[in-house]
């Protein structure tokens, strides 16, 4: 009972947070936007596509016959993303007029986004 509940939870949270976040580059797309490096190209398709993805690995998620790819097509993701928290670290932590400490920008590279990625691969054996 407990493990089904871990994995529940566990998987409902994953689709919950990559909905949440995919949504808010539709809402916001000003703060994503500053962290994409221009040599990336066209920004603001990038950012509706990055958007577009997250919400995607959320719905996939939810289907045991696609969790797997959303799980493994998150991890792609998250991996592309890397430039951008790389990027961000290089501009001074700041995304327009929203800053934080630097050291903040290393532990979301160096801590949280490994998480992510084990989150992902998580989900990918659900």
């Amino acid at each position: 009972m407990a493990t089904t509940l871990k994995r529940k939870l566990l998987l409902y949270s994953f689709v919950a947070f990559y909905a949440f976040a995919g949504i808010m580059h539709f809402i916001t797309p000003e703060v994503y936007l500053e962290v994409i490096p221009d040599w990336l190209g066209n920004k603001v398709v990038l950012n509706y596509a990055a958007g577009a993805v997250e919400i995607g690995v959320a719905l996939l998620a939810l289907f045991r016959p696609t969790r797997k790819f959303s799980g493994l097509l998150t991890i792609a993701m998250l991996v592309a993303f890397i430039i951008s928290h790389v990027y961000f670290i290089q501009i001074g932590s700041c995304a327009g007029v929203m800053c934080i400490p630097e050291w903040v920008g290393y532990f979301r590279l160096i801590v949280i986004h490994p998480l992510l990625l084990y989150w992902a691969w998580k989900i990918s054996k659900l």
